[in-house]
């Protein structure tokens, strides 16, 4: 990520508390060749993997594949301060019998595809 002079970087903590508060991001990812962002809800499961639930074929294709993806979110601090967190990992496709919590399941009876994605590099910022 690159860091403007008006930016400090987060921790790996001050990201993980981020992604455990948030349940809406953009999955990164290539498609056909091109970058591509998707929305995706997200649930932090354990301290570094988390769970994406996606209608887009796109991410579950990514997943079958053991494809890179990168998960970014963003935000205010209750100060109005803006931050941003990306994490990036090898997708695998998950099924909601792996999870207790029973949203999983109403998830994929949706029709949405459950993603695991290990949080191999988290990297986040704060801007000024």
């Amino acid at each position: 990520m690159n860091s403007s002079l008006s930016s400090e970087p987060l921790t790996r903590a001050e990201c993980q508390r981020h992604l455990e508060v948030t349940d809406i991001a953009r999955v990164l990812l290539s498609l056909r060749g091109l970058p591509a962002a998707l929305p995706a809800r997200i649930e932090l499961v354990e301290p570094d993997e988390l769970v994406l639930s996606s209608r887009e074929n796109a991410v579950l294709l990514a997943a079958r594949r053991g494809d890179v993806i990168s998960v970014q979110i963003d935000g205010l601090d209750s100060d109005d301060v803006l931050w941003s967190v990306t994490a990036t990992g090898i997708a695998s496709k998950a099924s909601p019998e792996e999870f207790d919590a029973e949203r999983f399941r109403r998830t994929a009876d949706c029709g949405s595809t459950l993603v695991l994605l290990p949080l191999t590099v988290v990297t986040g910022q704060r801007e000024h």
